[in-house]
């Protein structure tokens, strides 16, 4: 198994994209053009980060760093998935998290934003290829995309770097009349059923304890929280991307009923 940093150098490279913004609910707000270059140096034990974004009409925005260690809110898997961010989640305070899938020569990654008051307020999704690569990207998703049985296999990490765990997991999803998903996830330990009300291109899961909402994305992208968070009630944060037809991966942030940070997951699947 690979070292956290050996997992951090899946992602050296010069990656072309664009950060793409969103509303709580989904609607495009602007696209700023990017190129991020991961540089090892000193035998890759450090890397040299540099990230340039070009808003239209106005100044290159530049932001450069090094670093030789992984920071403690941030845990990397075998493939180059990352998450980063908050650790804790505490009263009149912002929160969020970066979640970062990669597939090959191309990356995708999606921050998601709660303001003081634990409203999700803010969505940015940033799709990457690496320079001189040939990657096409994925379509946007639509809800048929995601019916049927998906066969997944999971492997969760934890902040204290304990052993991973690794397990099996099963997607069902299916239309009930014209707005409505049933969803049924299953793995080793726990089977959860839900449904969701079909609402545009989104789906919405309100009638539990607490809202979550399932955003379907350029890119193939899918963004999935809750509408908002507050003490004492565990949720997960979660990005998932069809990187082609029948085939998904997905990370997930996951905060215990205190609000700290408890594990992240990486589900890679194939619809059957």
């Amino acid at each position: 198994m690979r070292s956290q940093w050996e997992c951090v150098l899946q992602n050296l490279g010069e990656w072309h994209g664009s950060f793409t913004r969103f509303s709580p609910q989904g609607e495009f707000i602007e696209d700023i053009p990017s190129i991020v270059t991961l540089e090892g140096i000193n035998n890759n034990q450090t890397i040299h980060f540099v990230l340039r974004r070009f808003p239209p009409d106005q100044p290159v925005n530049e932001l450069v760093l090094e670093f030789s260690t992984v920071a403690r809110n941030t845990l990397f898997l075998e493939t180059g998935a990352f998450s980063q961010g908050s650790i804790q989640l505490a009263p009149f305070t912002e929160f969020g998290a970066e979640l970062a899938l990669v597939d090959r020569e191309r990356r995708l990654r999606l921050v998601q934003q709660f303001d003081q008051n634990g409203q999700l307020n803010r969505l940015t999704l940033i799709r990457e290829t690496l320079a001189g690569s040939n990657a096409v990207a994925s379509p946007q998703v639509q809800i048929d995309d995601l019916i049927g049985e998906w066969q997944g296999q999971a492997v969760t990490l934890y902040p204290d770097l304990r052993p991973p765990d690794t397990y099996s997991t099963t997607l069902r999803l299916q239309k009930i009349g014209v707005d409505k998903i049933q969803q049924q996830l299953s793995t080793p330990t726990f089977n959860i059923s839900s449904t969701a009300r079909i609402q545009d291109n989104n789906l919405y899961f309100d009638s539990g304890a607490q809202a979550t909402q399932i955003l379907l994305l350029p890119g193939g992208a899918t963004s999935t929280s809750p509408q908002s968070i507050k003490a004492g009630q565990s949720f997960f944060l979660e990005v998932g991307w069809l990187t082609q037809s029948g085939t998904r991966q997905r990370l997930i942030r996951n905060y215990n009923g205190k609000g700290e940070w408890s594990s992240l997951t990486l589900v890679t699947e194939q619809k059957r």
